[in-house]
């Protein structure tokens, strides 16, 4: 292998993409996928309209009124109308959610008789009426335990491990880093050899004394170059602007970085060795990536809660176990001690080895026909 050859075409694509605008991509495009998704995507629900029906009016049903309207997921509104005109509202979607108090609810409470509260919830998003309904349930078994007799009340010391305060941002960014990195120097990576391909320039390949393995490494150490300073771009872009907490180790968080590019570089070298032109290149490189990694890497949906198909799909893609790292460094700092960071490690080792050993298989050095 003759360094001084890998060199001129290093230098050859570093001033391609300069020329070509393309040098930009590996910061832009991160940087847009993360700005969009971590500020749009938000899991909470909050500002809730609620509108309370008091048929009781009395002080048991005005304490359940007071303690919706101090909840910060609540904008409460009492109203004297009646049910129909109340769920005519649900369906004119100017209301959320509504609740009922029944006229005989204090006076069942004193007799210790039971009593319902009736709850309608504008249920057009499943997962948003789950989140409503828990935090309805939720109030209500706060306020009811508060009126439980003292010899038979239980308290519950609850604390949220690794993310306290409940935040979108720290189970959605630290999995943004997993998704940029795996859509990023794939794209780029299609595009430099499809390009060649494109405009004839892939025939100086053919003709001249250049390995498969010089060839190879020109081209994608260019790319691996460019995004192995993209790690500390997005490590500073998530720390300051989403205030993201790190506990774990920089070096652990690097080194898994730089592994999970090099499986990127492999996912796009495959993709232009099978297409001939850019446009298929970007269509399948994004078919191939963004997806899976959206989907089944653990961002919106937790690995354990996937079964059947879904689940073999997401322990088939690097994304998962990438991520799986990611949340260890940013939010829980346990590093290599942690029973699957070693074995995670190995998966994507593997997987680069493998993605590369069928890339020099795939690549030829000639014309197809």
């Amino acid at each position: 292998m003759r360094l001084r050859v890998i060199k001129a075409y290093f230098f050859k694509e570093m001033i391609e993409l300069v020329r070509s605008k393309l040098i930009m991509m590996p910061y832009l495009m991160p940087f847009i996928i993360v700005i969009l998704f971590g500020y749009g995507i938000k899991m909470q629900v909050s500002g809730v309209r609620l509108v309370i029906l008091d048929y009781d009016n009395t002080p048991t049903s005005r304490e359940i009124i007071t303690k919706f309207e101090h909840s910060t997921y609540f904008h409460t509104q009492i109203s004297h109308e009646s049910e129909q005109e109340a769920l005519r509202r649900i369906k004119q979607a100017t209301v959320d959610a509504i609740l009922i108090i029944p006229s005989s609810l204090e006076k069942n409470i004193i007799k210790g008789a039971k009593s319902e509260l009736g709850v309608f919830i504008d249920s057009a998003f499943p997962s948003r009426a789950t989140t409503i309904e828990n935090y309805i349930q939720g109030t209500l078994t706060t306020l009811m335990s508060e009126h439980v007799r003292p010899e038979h009340l239980i308290t519950i010391n609850q604390r949220n491990m690794f993310n306290q305060a409940l935040r979108d941002e720290e189970m959605i960014v630290p999995a943004l880093l997993g998704l940029v990195l795996f859509v990023a120097p794939a794209m780029l990576t299609a595009l430099l050899i499809a390009k060649e391909k494109e405009r004839g320039t892939i025939f100086n390949f053919y003709t001249s004394n250049v390995s498969k393995a010089e060839f190879l490494i020109a081209k994608l150490s260019a790319v691996f170059t460019l995004h192995s300073l993209n790690i500390l771009f997005l490590f500073a872009l998530v720390i300051i602007l989403f205030d993201l907490p790190f506990r774990g180790s920089f070096i652990l968080y690097w080194l898994t970085s730089e592994l999970y590019i090099l499986i990127s570089l492999g996912f796009g070298l495959i993709i232009s060795i099978l297409v001939s032109t850019q446009i298929v290149a970007v269509i399948l490189t994004l078919m191939m990536t963004i997806l899976p990694a959206s989907l089944y890497s653990g961002m919106l949906v937790p690995i354990s809660s996937m079964s059947g198909e879904a689940y073999i799909i997401a322990h088939l893609y690097p994304v998962m176990y990438y991520n799986h790292i990611i949340y260890d460094v940013f939010l829980i700092g346990s590093g290599v001690e942690h029973g699957k960071t070693l074995p995670y490690l190995g998966v994507l080792i593997l997987y680069a080895g493998l993605l590369f050993v069928l890339g020099m298989g795939l690549l030829k050095k000639e014309l197809r026909s």
